[in-house]
């Protein structure tokens, strides 16, 4: 057997950001940092920060009133952001600059005067958080026959907004049925879908055409790991999500020569080598990379110490 690993994969700018900003804030404020939400979808980067000293809460109000708190990479809405200051908890802002600029968007729209759609997983701490931008009207498809059954009060007066975690092709039908529906809907360009998640599905679509299986690392609850899964399934080789390399079941390798590697754009690259390094333990003889792109996108910190 031999393994092939993907390229790009694992982190992407934004994660990098994230987890950077909750190691700068321990440095410069000392534990505790209080964290909302995971920072990122992924076990093992919530399990090293906390063995750091941060501290990952699911309701704003277990943080201690005036506590140093990280909002996640998947941002927050309005109303949550305003709890936090009526609180005087000192905020450092984590969200992905690509998911603030889909709240600019979703308040731009509601400015205008139009209901807004997110196009994406209804519950999504992303979604909510977009949803939380806005002041008027929100509704959430994920599917075709969602924006079929959509009803709104201005059909006239529609805009979408699209999950970051989502690529081209994973909103193109949903968009579709839109612009069908509502022919004077506005939306943002296509340029403004995420980066990294288009980048890791096209490296994995084209790494499906020259491997018998598919393993993709990364948590259970990250959307752009369970679509890289979904994505190889859909070339037509077995696809499977581990979170860990203890996972790896041998049953998945009968007869096979070439095995995929790839991993969610929340998923460590360590993680990914001890995967590598089980497959070498089953008889991987040898190991490489695909040929592809390069990612140089890089975002900016804000200063920690600076909160409020």
């Amino acid at each position: 057997m031999r393994a092939i690993l993907a390229q790009p994969r694992g982190f992407c700018a934004g994660v990098i950001r994230a987890i950077e900003i909750v190691e700068r804030a321990l440095e410069v404020h000392e534990a505790p940092v209080y964290v909302l939400h995971e920072i990122v979808h992924n076990r093992h980067v919530v399990d090293e920060l906390q063995s750091k000293g941060a501290v990952f809460v699911e309701e704003l109000d277990d943080v201690p009133a005036g506590a140093v708190t990280i909002f996640s990479a998947h941002g927050v809405g309005r109303e949550l952001a305003g709890q936090a200051a009526d609180r005087g908890l000192q905020v450092i802002d984590a969200t992905c600059p690509l998911v603030s600029k889909v709240h600019s968007q979703a308040r731009r729209f509601d400015r205008d005067g139009r209901t807004l759609i997110i196009v994406g997983h209804s519950g999504h701490p992303e979604v909510e958080g977009h949803r939380g931008q806005v002041d008027g009207p929100v509704h959430v498809v994920g599917t075709v026959q969602e924006v079929e059954d959509l009803v709104v009060d201005e059909p006239g007066r529609v805009a979408y907004v699209t999950q970051t975690t989502l690529s081209i092709e994973d909103t193109r039908a949903v968009i579709d049925a839109l612009e069908a529906r509502f022919p004077d809907i506005r939306g943002p360009e296509l340029d403004d879908i995420c980066y990294a998640t288009q980048n890791r599905q096209i490296a994995v679509r084209e790494l499906a055409r020259d491997v018998d299986v598919l393993l993709i690392v990364g948590a259970r609850n990250s959307s752009n790991s369970n679509r890289l899964r979904e994505v190889g399934e859909q070339s037509g080789i077995p696809s499977y999500l581990v979170e860990h390399a203890g996972e790896v079941d041998t049953t998945w390798f009968g007869g096979v020569q070439r095995i995929g590697v790839s991993a969610g754009a929340s998923a460590p690259e360590s993680v990914v080598q001890e995967v590598v390094q089980r497959l070498r333990e089953l008889g991987a003889s040898h190991v490489s990379e695909m040929d592809g792109l390069r990612e140089t996108t890089v975002f900016s910190l804000p200063d920690v110490a600076a909160v409020g």
